[in-house]
């Protein structure tokens, strides 16, 4: 078995430096930085209006809260279940890998990475909702491989390649379920409770884990969205808060070290000191490498996975889903990341010239002994806490968005075939090594990105459409009436349109 796995290693690790290259890279990057330019970086210039019409509007205006269609749910509860997926162990244990693995400067590409992720996530969004459609059950079904297969498939000479390009997609969504969202969190689960109890290397421990959480998704996964959406709705708030506010109290506690933590961010992504010698071009790229991969390992900005619950969202107007997904990808790194990465910086548990750890852990060890350093035992305690929490909700929000690409591989009625097999790779995979899966995940990760951006890139011109005619009907209101433009399916265009919300 032992063979097998380290063949497994071996294999993935040349993919993985394939799919995670340079040329990926740039089209990652290049994508956000493509639609922040076209759209006139409305990331910026319409932030108001996005807090506005998301957080800011959450006790004012019901339809964000409560959905009356019992086939979809509410803004907020898709906003909770699109965080539950990416608010998981990446925002602690890939934080601190991002530091010791590409240095401190490694923080600060990813703050860049979210910054134009914000408008790969918009534009994904705007694009899932003008594409979705409703199943046999009336459900909606939305996704990357909506928007490729009907979006580029229609465009000149892209019908085959953009079904080609949905089914490569939907196959590497299904396996990535397995990895990001489920082995990879489940094992993470059960190191972080193990470090807690001094089990050390139980083998008891992890299957007892992986069965308890097992059967706590299976409870919430077999209800659907609806269930899986209102439990997200009631954890993820709580979680985000809880978390925050405790690495805010250790920022507080370490105050006069939060400049200097800032100073070796800011020396460590352009490097200042080791350019002078000729080396700093090599030592910039590996900050710039690990604070993208691991921004994107965090909020999913390009995958196209989240794209899938927003798609099951009651909202009317793409481009208002849209704002949603810059908000998500807000709170999960330019928030969340952030507070992680200052209490490892702020705790003396690493170099602030390299980020190498000084006692040898890496990973969520590293950020276990940050957060043990300043609350003592209770730090232990708290992040095994933050961490069961973090990766329980993503291991729900990607079994939905695996069901989702197994509909569009073999059908609605099938999804039960999917859902078995998701909760078994849940106790099989709690007995894995944190790092194999860890490793996978980032591989399928990857795949799933290069055919999503392909069809962000093609269909960048509609989702500049789309923004504009939202833009002149809702906020400058300076251009005379134009017709909404709610779906690219007549039917549903005027089912929209009936609607008075």
């Amino acid at each position: 078995m032992q063979n097998f796995l380290d063949g497994l290693a071996s294999v993935n690790g040349k993919i993985n430096g394939v799919v995670w290259g340079v040329p990926a890279l740039i089209l990652l990057i290049g994508t956000g930085i493509l639609m922040t330019v076209i759209t006139r970086f409305f990331q910026f210039t319409r932030f108001g209006h996005m807090w506005k019409s998301t957080i800011g509007g959450l006790f004012k205006h019901k339809g964000i809260t409560k959905s009356e269609d019992r086939h979809s749910i509410s803004q907020f509860q898709a906003l909770c279940t699109a965080l539950s997926a990416t608010i998981g162990t990446g925002n602690i244990a890939g934080v601190a890998y991002a530091i010791t693995m590409g240095g401190p400067g490694a923080v600060f590409w990813m703050w860049i990475a979210a910054i134009v992720g914000m408008m790969t996530n918009f534009s994904e969004n705007v694009l899932g909702i003008y594409f979705r459609r409703r199943n046999e059950r009336g459900e909606w079904s939305g996704g990357a491989m909506y928007y490729l297969r009907d979006g580029v498939g229609n465009m000149k000479y892209g019908k085959h390649i953009g079904k080609i390009l949905a089914v490569l997609f939907s196959i590497f969504a299904v396996i990535a379920s397995f990895g990001i969202g489920n082995m990879g969190q489940v094992v993470s689960i059960s190191e972080s409770i193990a470090a807690v109890a001094n089990a050390g290397d139980s083998k008891i421990l992890p299957l007892i884990v992986g069965g308890v959480v097992m059967i706590l998704a299976i409870l919430v996964i077999i209800g659907g969205l609806r269930r899986i959406a209102e439990t997200n709705e009631r954890i993820v708030p709580f979680m985000a808060i809880f978390y925050i506010i405790g690495a805010l109290v250790i920022i507080v506690m370490n105050i006069t070290k939060v400049g200097p933590a800032f100073a070796a961010i800011f020396k460590g992504a352009f490097n200042f000191k080791s350019a002078a010698g000729g080396v700093g071009g090599a030592v910039i790229a590996q900050a710039m490498q690990w604070g993208f991969k691991r921004g994107v390992f965090s909020n999913e900005a390009g995958l196209g996975s989240s794209v899938m619950v927003h798609s099951a969202s009651n909202v009317k107007e793409p481009v208002v889903q849209g704002l949603w997904g810059i908000f998500e990808v807000f709170a999960d790194t330019i928030i969340v990341c952030t507070c992680t990465a200052l209490v490892i910086l702020t705790s003396g548990v690493v170099d602030l010239e390299t980020g190498a750890s000084l006692s040898g852990v890496t990973k969520l060890g590293l950020a276990t002994e940050a957060f043990t350093k300043n609350f003592g035992t209770f730090g232990g305690i708290f992040i095994a806490v933050a961490v069961s929490l973090f990766a329980f909700t993503t291991v729900l929000g990607w079994s939905f968005y695996g069901t989702k690409a197994w509909e569009f591989l073999f059908g609605t009625r099938s999804t039960i075939v999917y859902k078995i097999l998701f909760v078994l790779v849940i106790l099989a995979g709690s007995t894995l090594d944190a790092s194999l899966a860890i490793d996978l995940s980032d591989t399928f990760n990857g795949l799933m990105a290069i055919p999503n951006l392909i069809g962000v890139i093609c269909l960048s011109g509609l989702v500049v459409k789309i923004t504009k005619n939202y833009t002149v009907r809702k906020i400058t209101k300076t251009a005379p009436y134009k017709e909404p433009m709610y779906s690219a399916i007549p039917e549903i265009q005027r089912e929209q349109e009936k609607r008075k919300d």
